[in-house]
């Protein structure tokens, strides 16, 4: 299952309840709804679905018994999801790749188990770029730039830092109007950083304390859930 990295001390997070919350979900879901949240759980999974993460809209709302039409009803199953569950995981859907993902919320110092600093730092620099500076897709010329010389070694470093961040559905391969090698920042990349994290970070590169409102408008995070809906 994908992650959403926390604040190392943020009491946000509590592991010792994850399952408590599974179990009382089917006080607010139908068994159709319960259904299709363990699909898309099972499929969120990197073991299980190591490059197709997640399940469709369209199968989604089959598993829901809906018509193609009742999209606003499959919206609405996500928002009852995240109310329900929210402590500790986050339904997104993915409409550019239409993908509805399952996230689940970890401590930083247990991500820096799953990704590197160097993939930590990529994906940092690739989610500033896309969803603050709001650029389509990030080259690779430009995280050379970013983060060191061209030479054969760095290319091999952080084209395996890359690879991490691929492997997890955080990034994806751009093909668009572009014959460079280039990269887009995915609906998983774009969440796996949670608000408390980035007013973290940015307190600590800026040497001040923040207001959470501020960080919020500086990342753009202000209904970030209404992006995805039609």
């Amino acid at each position: 299952m994908e992650t959403e990295i926390e604040k190392d001390n943020d009491s946000y997070v509590d592991h010792y309840r994850p399952l408590s919350v599974m179990a009382q979900l089917n006080t607010v879901l139908t068994p159709d709804e319960e259904h299709a949240f363990m699909q898309i759980m099972f499929s969120s999974s990197a073991t299980v679905r190591s490059d197709n993460f997640g399940l469709s809209r369209r199968e989604v709302m089959r598993l829901l018994k809906l018509k193609p039409e009742e999209t606003q009803a499959f919206h609405q199953f996500i928002e009852r999801i995240n109310q329900s569950v929210a402590r500790y995981f986050q339904l997104v859907y993915d409409k550019r790749r239409d993908q509805t993902v399952l996230l689940m919320r970890v401590p930083a110092q247990q991500a820096k188990e799953m990704l590197s600093a160097e993939s930590l730092a990529m994906l940092m620099f690739i989610f500033y770029h896309q969803d603050v500076l709001q650029n389509e897709f990030t080259l690779f010329t430009q995280l050379v730039e970013a983060f060191g010389h061209e030479t054969l070694d760095i290319r091999r470093k952080m084209q395996a830092a890359l690879s991490a961040l691929l492997k997890i559905g955080a990034i994806a391969r751009f093909s668009g109007e572009t014959d460079e090698e280039a990269y887009e920042l995915t609906a998983i990349g774009s969440r796996m950083f949670s608000n408390s994290y980035l007013k973290r970070f940015t307190e600590f590169s800026q040497s001040q304390q923040l207001h959470m409102d501020e960080v919020l408008k500086f990342f753009k995070r202000y209904n970030m859930g209404a992006e995805n809906e039609e």
